[in-house]
């Protein structure tokens, strides 16, 4: 289903300083001289399109460094007036607007701790009725993409047309190279509800790693997303906040220049061609996978219809590790990987399930209408 946004493009409320679009600075304003000497250095890159800070600092802890709060905004005036950096910052409540608005902040962002509370989110909108700024909203600490729509939704609807996303991976209790898992399904999803909606990707707090950054940005950049948020500090080492997942401005210039750009649509006739054939031989396929799937919860059907006769267990968890088993083996066999595999035989024993379960919970025919039929 598709999202009936009503977006102005990215471009009309923020000029690129170079491609890809880029949005940087320190994980938090620690102080004036840091801050200054900061926006100096990314705005000499000719590069970054914004500056962007953390003014206020909801922690996981109480005890940790909560963001300098107001004061910076000061700070963050007085870089924007020195360097022309137009300025991001994230907010929480209706007072952070009301205060980053009365600052000159140029643009806002609802955190991800906030996207998952629709009551903040709210809050949020509300402040924003009758102001023209442009908002960014980050995906949620956890992986629902409903409650990410939502949060557009209602930015959206509080009359806020320039309105981009913000994809910062998600929570996961799964060990991992990263911060948080990236799960690059869910932004694919939410592109495919809104096209339209700009998708600015984060691989600072993805990765939690600098040295990762990179990866992640180019990943990003091949999926299509419209630019970067990326943390830079002039120190990093020294960083009161996220140190590991910062890199200073020259840092970030050399993952910039290795950035390799694609273009979203093919324009040569002769390569069109073939991927019109390539993606014609795709969809052949594809439609005859979804034949097969047919085919196949035809027979499921007739297994419930057998076990509800015969008063068996819907599930049966031997038959479902052979399955697996064999699956992930055959799938090996033809270069598939084993999770991709794993994942797909998921989906499909799930759907086996429901069926199952809604033949095995059907009332049976009362015995008297039986007797006259």
């Amino acid at each position: 289903m598709k999202l009936n946004l009503n977006i102005e493009p990215l471009e009309s409320w923020i000029k690129k300083g170079s491609d890809p679009l880029l949005i940087a600075g320190p994980c938090s304003a620690e102080t004036e001289e840091q801050l200054v000497a900061t926006a100096h250095l990314l705005a000499k890159t000719g590069k970054v399109s914004a500056l962007r800070a953390g003014i206020w600092k909801p922690r996981t802890r109480p005890g940790e460094f909560e963001g300098i709060v107001s004061i910076g905004l000061k700070w963050l005036k007085r870089a924007k007036d020195e360097t022309g950096l137009p300025t991001a910052i994230e907010v929480a409540n209706a007072k952070h607007v009301e205060e980053a608005l009365e600052a000159g902040v140029d643009i806002l962002w609802v955190g991800a701790r906030s996207t998952v509370n629709p009551f903040t989110v709210q809050e949020i909108a509300d402040a924003l009725r009758g102001v023209d700024v442009p908002v960014m909203v980050k995906n949620p600490v956890n992986p629902d993409l409903s409650l990410w729509i939502g949060a557009l939704e209602r930015i959206n609807n509080a009359g806020i047309t320039k309105l981009a996303a913000i994809h910062r991976g998600f929570s996961s209790h799964e060990k991992s190279a990263f911060r948080n898992e990236p799960m690059w399904d869910l932004a694919i999803s939410l592109k495919t509800h809104a096209p339209n909606l700009p998708i600015i990707n984060d691989p600072s707090h993805i990765t939690g790693n600098r040295d990762l950054i990179g990866y992640i940005a180019q990943k990003a950049l091949d999926l299509d997303m419209q630019g970067l948020m990326i943390e830079s500090h002039i120190d990093p080492t020294v960083a009161w906040t996220d140190a590991a997942q910062q890199v200073t401005p020259a840092a970030l210039i050399e993952i910039i220049e290795h950035l390799a750009l694609r273009k979203p649509e093919v324009r040569n006739s002769e390569m069109k061609d073939k991927l019109a054939e390539l993606r014609a031989q795709i969809d052949k396929i594809d439609d005859l996978v979804i034949q097969k799937m047919s085919e196949r919860m035809k027979i499921v059907e007739q297994i419930g219809t057998y076990k509800r006769e015969n008063n068996v267990t819907i599930l049966q968890v031997n038959r479902w590790d052979e399955i697996l088993r064999r699956g992930i083996n055959y799938g090996k066999a033809l270069k598939l990987s084993p999770e991709f595999t794993e994942k797909l035989l998921e989906l499909i024993h799930a759907e086996s399930i429901r069926k199952q379960t809604e033949i095995m919970n059907k009332e049976a025919a009362p015995v008297e209408k039986l007797t006259h039929a």
